[in-house]
């Protein structure tokens, strides 16, 4: 079921407990007496609608208004007045209000207004909710609460919201780039699209232009003779990622550059000019910086290519989210392979977190497919995943503690009930939010979300 988030901002605090009153139960209530607390509230965790007195003692409505939609646009707002003057009211729907209602408010109209307001933007929440459960379930690289990873999340979230802005991302091998590509496409507004994969260093250079944009036929020896759409094309409304980025030629490179400024491009042996929408993903070990001063990358291009910049973190900067991923790859294989493991034993753990990942994430996930295929249960360990011999468990923790935190019980301590403990707390005191209740306890959105589900799950 998805949860939805309202603030009521009205001076009049028996009208304020009987809207609470009538919404409570249904939806995410807070309640403010006063417009500048209301902002303040909407900066830090917009709510999905706001029922606003056009009557307030600090600010108008109107004015309020304006600075909800300046501070996100997405925020829907039905206006509340006593006026029997609605010309107002009505002035306020071309400012951005989604709704008014007159004073005194009957309940059920009240409850059908906002239904038919909130109806606005249950698609797009139910979207939301798809894509944050495909990019669970799919995208390993984003298992985790290093703080690397986070800054990286966060980041895709604002740059997947363009519609054709071209994203470079950056980062070592293995490291996760093609899925964080994914991660744009299914975040973006083309996500009902196609998203379509090319290794520019897989396809020989005489063929990478007709691969990219296609060819009329008769192009060349051994065209179809039909012709061929490009993957420019078959991508089109949707998402091409060109992997390898920078082994593309210098000839192609200039096609490219062309494509990503006007939008046009021709077939190969064409000479119709055509035009299409397709976002350009590109990504890249190299060092491009070198490869444009040696004249084997053009400076355009690299400038056009990286509007936005992603730099993927390796695994081994990392550390805290290695035996999360190698969960994920454990749960992955096992179902793939039918098999059945209680997990990784601690010393596996140890020896996960102490291992020198230069295959970074690819290099885990072949070690632990490897394990399910040769391990025997009920835990994977070391010797399963070939990592005896080639790195050493991590040593014990120092029992000092030079941070005044307090020291480990002689008799240990039972630490998920500890941190499920913590979480509730955290949800009680912020009546619910998690935006909130992260904050209460010093942590990412996302890592609060990522802990709260593995409770959950643990719960199921």
């Amino acid at each position: 079921m998805i949860a939805y988030s309202i603030y009521i901002v009205d001076d009049d605090a028996d009208m304020r407990e009987v809207l609470g009153l009538a919404l409570e139960g249904k939806y995410q209530v807070r309640t403010f007496s006063t417009a500048g607390s209301a902002l303040e509230a909407i900066k830090d965790d917009p709510p999905d609608l706001v029922l606003l007195d056009i009557g307030l003692p600090d600010m108008s409505g109107v004015d309020a208004l304006r600075q909800i939609k300046k501070l996100s646009p997405d925020v829907l707002v039905v206006m509340v007045t006593a006026s029997t003057d609605i010309n107002t009211a009505i002035s306020t729907m071309k400012l951005g209000a989604s709704d008014y209602m007159m004073k005194p408010i009957n309940v059920d109209a009240l409850d059908v207004s906002v239904r038919n307001v909130l109806d606005k933007i249950r698609l797009r929440k139910e979207v939301q909710v798809l894509q944050e459960n495909y990019l669970k379930e799919n995208i390993p690289c984003f298992v985790g609460e290093s703080n690397a990873i986070q800054d990286v999340m966060q980041f895709v979230d604002k740059v997947a919201k363009a519609v054709d802005t071209p994203v470079l991302i950056l980062g070592e091998t293995g490291t996760g780039k093609e899925l964080i590509a994914s991660a744009i496409h299914y975040k973006s507004p083309n996500f009902n699209g196609p998203f379509l994969t090319l290794n520019c260093s897989a396809i020989p250079r005489d063929l990478i232009e007709s691969e990219l944009f296609g060819y009329e036929k008769g192009a060349f020896t051994g065209a179809k003779a039909a012709g061929k759409k490009g993957l420019v094309e078959q991508a089109a409304e949707g998402t091409l990622f060109l992997d390898e980025v920078g082994d593309l030629s210098l000839e192609a490179q200039a096609k490219l550059l062309r494509f990503l400024e006007e939008g046009e491009y021709y077939r190969v042996g064409g000479t119709k000019k055509l035009r299409i929408r397709t976002r350009v993903v590109s990504a890249t070990n190299k060092d491009l910086d070198t490869m444009i001063e040696k004249e084997f990358f053009r400076r355009d291009l690299y400038y056009r290519l990286a509007v936005i910049k992603v730099e993927v973190p390796a695994l081994n900067k990392r550390r805290d989210d290695i035996v999360p991923i190698a969960r994920h790859f454990l749960s992955e294989f096992s179902n793939k392979h039918g098999k059945s493991f209680s997990g990784f034993s601690p010393e596996t753990e140890a020896y996960l977190k102490n291992h020198n990942w230069q295959g970074n994430i690819r290099e885990l996930r072949n070690l632990v497919e490897r394990g399910i295929l040769v391990g025997q249960g009920p835990e994977l360990s070391p010797q399963d995943l070939g990592l005896e011999g080639i790195a050493e468990p991590l040593a014990p923790p120092n029992a000092e503690n030079e941070d005044g935190i307090p020291a480990l019980p002689d008799e240990g301590l039972d630490l998920q009930a500890l941190e499920e403990h913590y979480i509730r707390e955290a949800l009680k005191k912020a009546e619910g939010n998690e935006t909130r209740a992260a904050k209460l306890l010093r942590m990412s959105y996302y890592s609060f979300r990522y802990r709260r589900k593995k409770l959950k799950d643990l719960e199921a």
